[in-house]
This record gives C-alpha cells, structure tokens and sequence, in this order.
C-alpha cells in the first residue's frame, strides 16, 4: 500500500517568527532558526525533520502570513 507523506516549503523571507506552525504540527517537523535571522530580521521557521511530516497542512493553516505551503507526496514503496 502507498504511504502518504508530506513536503514542506516555507518562505523564510517573509516569516515573521511566531512559532505558530511549530506548536500547531503534530509530528515536530518545524523549529525556529535559533541562530540565524532572516532579511527583516526574524528567527524564521524551517523543517527540521522533513522525514516525519504527514502532510496534515496544520502549520500551513495557523500561518498569519501565509508563508507555509504543504504538499503531500505519495511513496510507492
């Protein structure tokens, strides 16, 4: 049987660092950037472990900037 997965992609430029989207995932995938900023100055999400995503779009929903985006990617193996 397929094994769903998730992907995501995050636009760090305009992440404001609200870590809404790390609370907000079930399966720990997102962090905040401890040591690096981004353009405007902020601690920025990234996927931490992109293995584990499940590609459930709940960091993408709780986003206010809408900087999140999620795909799910199925695995025939």
């Amino acid at each position: 049987m397929a094994k769903v997965q998730g992907a995501v992609t995050i636009d760090t430029n305009r992440c404001k660092g609200c870590n809404l989207c790390a609370v907000a995932c079930p399966a720990d995938v997102l962090s905040l950037q401890p040591k690096e900023v981004n353009d405007r100055g902020y601690h920025y999400a990234y996927v931490v472990n992109p293995d584990a995503c499940i590609g459930c779009s709940s960091c993408a929903m709780v986003c206010p900037d809408a900087c999140i985006e999620v795909y799910r990617v199925v695995n025939k193996s």
